[in-house]
């Protein structure tokens, strides 16, 4: 039996993580059928859990959840979090940490994840990196040797073919918390350089820092081409990028980012940052520029947003880059792991 924590799966708002654990645990079960798996969730997602898979024969809570009957073959924390106890072999995740890296939340939440990061690192076994600066972060503030640790990307999922630039809206989209960490102050200052009837919408839910973002807003002089309509449901975040024209990505650090290849595979031309995991992200396929230099996002933002032709290019270079990004890429990577650790 493997078992997998399964928490972040029923995320009611996910991000990220919540991605990336839905796509893994579903695409590991569907593709090893043969295989007995058990889903642990903490306690305050436990009794939300659903139907799960036919050889998911287990839910277990996870605070006594792989220990309760006997240990697992293996067992894999999917967010840099490991229960207390280790009695099997063991992997873990880890997305980023950019709470040891600079102050982008609160000092209790830094000091909590903090010691749940070290205390997986230490249990495991081996490590997967969602990118190769994660790794590199892993092995720099945690002192795991690369030996121990493996790059899996994230991945995207499939997508109807996008629609035409001639279709869509004079909108520039950002996806993600409004928060310090994702640099929105200054993207809201650049943005002041688009004229015309372009909008700037940023979707997400507010984070730390998001008062200072949205006192940016306020004072912007295009506040009124301004929108920010919280967190998007599937069916909304799909009109969004159908909808929208340009995206904009200019975050301080990110583990991989997953919104940057959802753009792509949605036909959108992409503006990111070129620091942390974002070049690997982009694959090429993207237009970097330096997150602290507002005064080139604007006159990026600006000649994208008149240049059809430049949004052309970039667009098919994004799509280019998903052809080969689905998550059946994490899951096969990640069996792998698995293998290499307990054998087939």
């Amino acid at each position: 039996m493997i078992a997998l924590d399964a928490t972040y799966s029923l995320d009611p708002q996910p991000t990220g993580v919540g991605v990336y654990s839905q796509r893994l645990l579903q695409g590991l079960a569907s593709s090893h059928s043969d295989t007995s798996f058990a889903w642990c969730y903490r306690s305050h997602r436990y009794l939300k859990s659903g139907m799960l898979p036919a050889n998911c024969k287990r839910r277990l809570l996870l605070e006594r959840g792989p220990w309760m009957w006997r240990a697992p073959r293996l067992f894999h924390g999917l967010n840099q979090r490991l229960p207390g106890r280790k009695r099997s072999p063991t992997v873990a995740t880890f997305h980023d940490l950019f709470v040891l890296s600079a102050e982008y939340s609160t000092a209790d939440f830094r000091r909590r994840f903090a010691e749940q990061a070290r205390q997986a690192a230490g249990y495991s076994d081996l490590i997967i990196a969602v990118s190769h600066f994660t790794a590199s972060q892993v092995e720099g503030y945690l002192g795991v040797p690369a030996s121990r640790v493996r790059v899996i990307p994230h991945g995207v999922d499939g997508i109807d073919p996008p629609i035409g630039d001639d279709q869509r809206r004079p909108v520039i989209l950002h996806l993600g918390a409004i928060q310090k960490r994702k640099n929105l102050v200054r993207l809201v200052e650049a943005f002041a350089q688009v004229g015309g009837e372009w909008e700037l919408h940023l979707a997400g839910g507010l984070g730390y820092g998001a008062d200072e973002v949205m006192a940016a807003i306020e004072r912007s002089p295009c506040r009124a081409r301004i929108r920010t309509p919280g967190y998007l449901s599937p069916s909304q975040l799909e009109a969004a990028y159908r909808e929208a024209s340009v995206f904009a990505f200019p975050s301080l650090d990110e583990g991989f980012g997953i919104p940057v290849l959802e753009a792509m595979a949605h036909g959108l031309p992409v503006i990111a940052a070129n620091r942390s995991a974002l070049p690997e992200a982009a694959g090429g396929a993207a237009w970097l520029i330096d997150p602290e230099d507002t005064e080139a996002w604007g006159a990026a933002l600006k000649e994208l947003c008149a240049d059809a032709e430049l949004r052309r290019m970039w667009r098919e270079r994004g799509l280019a880059r998903v052809a080969d990004c689905g998550w059946s890429h994490a899951v096969d990577a990640t069996w792998r792991v698995y293998q290499e650790l307990v054998g087939s």
